[in-house]
């Protein structure tokens, strides 16, 4: 089996790639970056030339970006049952690249305070923040489902990782569909055990100074 390589940092969006590595069940190295050093250094720019994480390497398959991430895992280890069949995969892709474009872009944007001004709306990826956390609102599962149909899958990694932390930064209103699913989430073993090491490695680096 190929090696599987995880480049991080624990206060980084790589919470979400190590979530989906749990969820996988596939053993992998950890390799922790820093900030303005490591992460910007040689040997980790030829890996990523933007020099930010998440990051995997398996074998010579480099992959960047959180949601390509999740995709790839599913797609690289179908044992784990993380990918609806091809045919079936059309919930998966819309919500999975809908959290990674529309809502990842007007979260950042209203964070900034640069989001489009009305006039503009329609230049803008996700129209309007209230356009895009509407339509997330309405993409929520309800009773046994997921947010790509009756199992969990790498979709609900990504739109879940976005759901989770927009209910801790309050980046957006904490709707009651949006606190439901977010439970649902952390309840999950690998959700846990992927928190576990994060927030043990941030403890770590915050008592480093």
């Amino acid at each position: 089996m190929a090696a599987l390589t995880f480049y991080t940092n624990p206060m980084s969006r790589g919470q979400i790639a190590r979530w989906m590595l749990e969820e996988v069940g596939q053993p992998y190295e950890q390799v922790v970056l820093d900030y303005g050093t490591t992460m910007k250094a040689p040997e980790y720019l030829a890996v990523n030339p933007m020099g930010k994480v998440p990051a995997i390497k398996h074998g010579d398959v480099v992959v960047t970006e959180a949601a390509a991430i999740c995709a790839y895992l599913a797609d690289a280890f179908p044992d784990a049952g993380l990918a609806p069949p091809t045919g079936e995969r059309g919930a998966y892709y819309r919500w999975l690249f809908f959290a990674a474009g529309p809502v990842e872009s007007a979260v950042t944007a209203k964070s900034l305070g640069g989001l489009a001004p009305p006039d503009k709306a329609m230049m803008a990826g996700y129209g309007s923040f209230e356009a895009a956390i509407d339509n997330l609102e309405r993409a929520m599962p309800t009773g046994d489902a997921w947010i790509a149909g009756p199992n969990f899958s790498a979709a609900d990694v990504y739109v879940g990782s976005q759901v989770d932390w927009g209910m801790m930064f309050k980046s957006f209103e904490p709707r009651p569909a949006f606190e439901a699913y977010a439970k649902r989430l952390q309840a999950r073993p690998a959700y846990q055990r992927a928190k576990a090491i994060d927030t043990k490695l941030i403890e770590e680096m915050q008592a480093k100074g």
